[in-house]
């Protein structure tokens, strides 16, 4: 099991709809059922994973996503790298609909999300100074932008808990903290992933400018929102699998389960007999 899946996407069910060879599996995990069955495929000769975020048929709404057996699933399927493209809104006039933007930060404004694997006995603090990984995000950066799309590189992405869209009051406070980009399930998604020791880059998908950015502009609807992501579902989808071709072949190299040594609570007292949750898998 532990070498089916070297890489991860979290996304829509549209990005292994045309492949060939797609192997549907059921993963089971302590967090209860993932959001659906997980899809295997090879693209460019490397092992893929894809998980709806929201259910195939988009059933399941982001407070509701079980976040903890998503990330679980794909990391005991061997996956050490997740690309984790999103449908957000946008808190700045520079950043328009069409636009992709490439995350370098998150801002939790979410309550009541179930958001660490550490729940002791080992007291255990990951550090998300920097939650997505420079590597992949290079990489996604040059494949948008060898699609022609016009691509920004960083950008705080603000995590609301959903499924209401903001009051302009909020939106235009988020906006004048100098945050990018409005989105409803970054958090806990990226962070668990570096939890696991998996390497993590989101692309936020720019459907909408947010309720209090532009003065006149009408609130958004989540009409609006699906239209706007349809019409950049092609366009994600042949990034994406761009992307993967492109990864490194040694996912190790990037470092995001080396970064998990220092993070135990009682490294004072560990021993090298102790075994770690992230040394269980490949």
């Amino acid at each position: 099991m532990a070498d089916l899946a070297e890489i991860g996407v979290i996304g829509g069910s549209g990005f292994y709809s045309l492949l060939d060879d797609v192997r549907e599996i059921k993963v089971d995990t302590p967090y209860g059922p993932p959001s659906d069955s997980v899809f295997l495929a090879d693209v460019a000769g490397r092992g893929v994973a894809f998980l709806p975020r929201h259910g195939r048929r988009h059933t399941i709404p982001p407070h509701r996503v079980n976040y903890r057996a998503n990330v679980w699933a794909l990391r005991s399927l061997g996956v050490k790298a997740v690309i984790s493209p999103c449908a957000a809104g946008s808190l700045q006039r520079h950043v328009e609909p069409g636009h992709f933007v490439v995350a370098d930060q998150f801002v939790d404004r979410t309550s009541g999300r179930a958001d660490t694997f550490f729940d002791g006995p080992i007291v255990t603090h990951v550090s998300s100074a920097e939650i997505y990984d420079p590597v992949l995000r290079r990489i996604a950066l040059d494949v948008i932008r060898e699609h022609g799309i016009t691509a920004h590189d960083g950008g705080t992405v603000v995590v609301i808990q959903g499924p209401r869209f903001s009051t302009k009051a909020e939106s235009k406070w988020f906006s004048d903290a100098g945050w990018e980009v409005i989105n409803m399930t970054q958090y806990p998604e990226a962070y668990l992933c570096r939890e696991l020791g998996m390497a993590v880059v989101n692309i936020s998908l720019i459907t909408d400018y947010d309720a209090g950015v532009l003065e006149g502009t009408e609130a958004v609807t989540a009409h609006d929102v699906l239209a706007v992501f349809e019409q950049n579902a092609t366009r994600i989808r042949e990034v994406v699998l761009d992307m993967v071709g492109r990864m490194p072949a040694d996912l190790d190299a990037l470092g995001a389960a080396a970064a998990l040594g220092p993070t135990r609570g009682d490294g004072h007292a560990a021993s090298p007999d102790d075994i770690r949750l992230f040394r269980t898998w490949g």
